[in-house]
């Protein structure tokens, strides 16, 4: 693995802001989730926008204040970890567990490969996906996953005759920091082969 392809904590990053902080350099391998838009209940969203502004209000914006490492993993376990805990409950109507969205999917996720982006390891799930992507230098990473969302819910929605949003519109990305970090998600992503999901294993 290239070093050279970790978040540099030494470097420019952009901060772009929505309800969720996304961090952006150029160059750098990001690990990103979307999901199915019913596959975490409304009250549970509610919950989390609410624990959230309280946490920001006692100790400061993730986006723009620098925690110590106490506080940068209890943010990560109130807010990353218990999400996907939550999304690998597997609720909502988890259309990617039928075939044909699956495949809709994995096309969608190599169809660009090698020219837009190089694509790690990637895990399909019943109500979201997984995967880890580099994008090629200059192309932006919310490009790539806007394409892959946009695309996907148009196909998915006329195979199986549905209307309506598919996607939750905001997505999770996170710049990877570490070879420990990245062995981590690799493992986390592979493990969803044992919960049913399409894993592909691949080499960066």
């Amino acid at each position: 693995m290239d070093l050279d392809l970790l978040f540099d904590r030494f470097a420019t990053v952009e901060i772009r802001k929505r309800s969720l902080p996304h961090w952006r350099q150029d160059g750098k391998l990001y690990f990103i989730t979307w999901r199915q838009e019913d596959s975490v209940a409304h009250v549970k969203r509610e919950q989390l926008i609410r624990e959230r502004k309280a946490f920001i209000e006692r100790y400061g914006d993730p986006s723009t204040t620098r925690f110590s490492t106490e506080v940068s993993r209890r943010y990560y376990r109130l807010f990353r970890e218990r999400v996907q805990r939550w999304l690998d409950a597997g609720d909502g109507s988890c259309v990617l567990r039928e075939l044909r969205p699956r495949l809709i999917v994995r096309d969608a996720l190599h169809h660009f490969e090698g020219y837009r982006y190089r694509l790690g390891s990637f895990a399909i799930a019943g109500n979201h996906v997984h995967a880890l992507v580099l994008p090629v230098a200059g192309i932006d990473l919310s490009k790539i996953i806007h394409s892959w969302k946009s695309f996907t819910a148009n196909e998915i929605n006329r195979a199986l005759g549905r209307r309506g949003p598919l996607w939750a519109v905001e997505s999770y990305d996170h710049l990877v920091r570490s070879k420990e970090s990245l062995g981590r998600i690799q493992a986390y992503i592979h493990a969803h082969e044992d919960q049913g999901a399409y894993v592909e294993r691949r080499q960066l």
